[in-house]
C-alpha cells in the first residue's frame, strides 16, 4: 500500500478523531485523513499544533513525522520505536553482521548509485561511459573510492545550463532543492528502515557516533539520482531562480510516487525502499547476499 505524504505549510491543529487525522483552522475542519493511510507528515509551520494522540496515532501505523526550521527545510524526524514483530531477533542479527557482508552489501550499494546517475545523464542524451566503466570496477568496500570519482564526473554534467555548479550543503542554486529532496528521502528509508525492524543508527558503511540515521545515509544513497532528476527538470523549465514554496515542495515530494523498477517489478519508489529495506533484512539473516535497490523506469 502507498502511503500519503502530508505537507503542512499554514498554521493548523491536527487531532485524532474515528482514526481520522482531523486538520482544522481557525476552529474549522479544512481535511481528514485516514491515519493508517499516512506515511509521512511534513510540518512546515510554527504555529502548528498536534495533540498527543494524533502523534501516537501515526507513528503506530508506521507514519513518520518530519518538522521544519525557519528555512522550510527538514530539521528533526520522529520515527516508531519498533515498527517490526521481530525487532529483537532483526535487531541482533544487525549487530552480529560481520564486516565482509557490510563492505559486500556496500559495494552493491555504490553499483547502484553510479548506474542511477549514468541513468539520469543519459536520459538526456549526455554521455556517461565512464559512470558506466566505474559501477562494474567498483569492489568490496569500494576501496579504490568509484563513488567519488563519479560523483566528480556527475556533477560537472547533471545541470548543463548550470556549467559551474558544484554540489555543496551550503553551496549555491539548486543545492537548497537538492537538500529539501534528499532530507525528505532520508525520512522516508529511516521509515522504512525501522518498519523492517532495523535500526537507522547502525549503518553498513557511515559510521559517525554524532548520527542517528547512518542507516539511512547507507540506502538513501542509489535513490538520490531520482530527486537529481525532478530537479533537473525543474532547473531546465524555470531556469535558475526557484523558490521553496509550497508548489516547489510538491513537485519534490512526487519523487515518492514516481515509479522504479526493484527486481524486474515496476513499483512506486515508495514501496522500492521497502522491497529496499526488508531485502537487508534477509542479508543480516543470511538467506541471501543481495540487497534490492532500484533503477529508473522508461515508459515505453
Amino acid at each position: 500500500m502507498i502511503k500519503r505524504t502530508l505537507c503542512i505549510n499554514n498554521p493548523a491543529f491536527l487531532k485524532k478523531q474515528d482514526n481520522q487525522l482531523v486538520i482544522e483552522r481557525d476552529k474549522e475542519v479544512i481535511d481528514t485523513i485516514p491515519i493508517e493511510d499516512i506515511g509521512v507528515v511534513i510540518l512546515d509551520h510554527y504555529q502548528i499544533a498536534l495533540t498527543g494522540a494524533s502523534i501516537n496515532a501515526i507513528l503506530a501505523n508506521d507514519g513518520v513525522i518530519i518538522t521544519c526550521d525557519a528555512t522550510h527545510h527538514p530539521s528533526g524526524v520522529l520515527l516508531p520505536v519498533a515498527g517490526n514483530s521481530l525487532h529483537s531477533e532483526i535487531f541482533r542479527a544487525q549487530v552480529e553482521s560481520s564486516i565482509p557482508l557490510r563492505k559486500q552489501l556496500w559495494m552493491q550499494t555504490m553499483k547502484a548509485k553510479i548506474l542511477n546517475q549514468a541513468a539520469v545523464l543519459e536520459a538526456k542524451e549526455i554521455d556517461a561511459e565512464p559512470l558506466q566503466r566505474y559501477a562494474k570496477d567498483v569492489r568490496s568496500g569500494d576501496p579504490n573510492n568509484y563513488e567519488g570519482r563519479a560523483a566528480a564526473f556527475y556533477w560537472k554534467r547533471v545541470f548543463p545550463t548550470l556549467p559551474e555548479f558544484t554540489r555543496e550543503r551550503e553551496g549555491v542554486f539548486p543545492n537548497v532543492l537538492l537538500n529539501y529532496g534528499y532530507a525528505v528521502l532520508r525520512a522516508t528509508v529511516a521509515r522504512g528502515i525501522v518498519s523492517a525492524g532495523l535500526h537507522p543508527a547502525l549503518g553498513i558503511h557511515h559510521r559517525n557516533r554524532y548520527n542517528a540515521f547512518c542507516l539511512a545515509d547507507d540506502l538513501m544513497e542509489p535513490y538520490r539520482p531520482f530527486v537529481d532528476q525532478i530537479v533537473q527538470a525543474m532547473v531546465e523549465e524555470c531556469g535558475d531562480i526557484i523558490d521553496l514554496v509550497p508548489e516547489t515542495k510538491r513537485r519534490l515530494l512526487s519523487v515518492l510516487g514516481n515509479d522504479v523498477i526493484i527486481e524486474g517489478e515496476r513499483k512506486p519508489l515508495q514501496l522500492g525502499i521497502s522491497r529496499t529495506c526488508s531485502s537487508l533484512v534477509k542479508c543480516f539473516g543470511k538467506e541471501t547476499a543481495k540487497i534490492l535497490y532500484p533503477g529508473f523506469y522508461a515508459p515505453e
